[in-house]
């Protein structure tokens, strides 16, 4: 298995991985998952062979970097491809000097994941869609 993260040339791989995981198995509806950012954003995507396995965007508001949407399906899960999604996106956003600081909102359920990656929670619990989540923030 050689895996790499590269910026999607073909955005539809990457939103057929997160229809399958968000929408098909994590249950959030279209209105949930799809909305204005998709077209200005930074798709990621690994594959295996030709076959996409793993999807997260980047994108900056207000000085701040953005990692979201990450997921992998369910073949390429426990092989590291969301910490190689997430260690890009760091990377991308400390070549930006305008980018100091990394947020992502996690969920709970994740918390420990992204702590092992240098990211600290703060601020509430809050539900997206019907999932418990907690912001994550990183500094670069």
């Amino acid at each position: 298995m050689t895996l790499q993260v590269e910026e999607a040339e073909n955005r539809q791989d990457c939103f057929d991985i997160r229809r399958t995981v968000f929408i098909e198995e994590q249950g959030f509806s279209e209105e949930d998952e799809w909305d204005d950012l998709d077209a200005t954003s930074i798709h990621l995507l690994i594959s295996d062979g030709g076959r996409p396995l793993a999807t997260a965007r980047l994108l900056v508001q207000d000085g701040v970097g953005k990692i979201g949407r990450i997921c992998v399906l369910k073949e390429g899960r426990g092989k590291g491809l969301g910490a190689m999604l997430v260690r890009y996106g760091l990377e991308h956003f400390r070549d930006d000097p305008d980018v100091t600081l990394v947020k992502l909102g996690a969920q709970v359920h994740a918390l420990g994941f992204y702590e092992k990656l240098g990211f600290t929670a703060f601020g509430p619990e809050y539900l997206d869609g019907t999932v418990p989540h907690r912001e994550m923030r990183c500094a670069v």
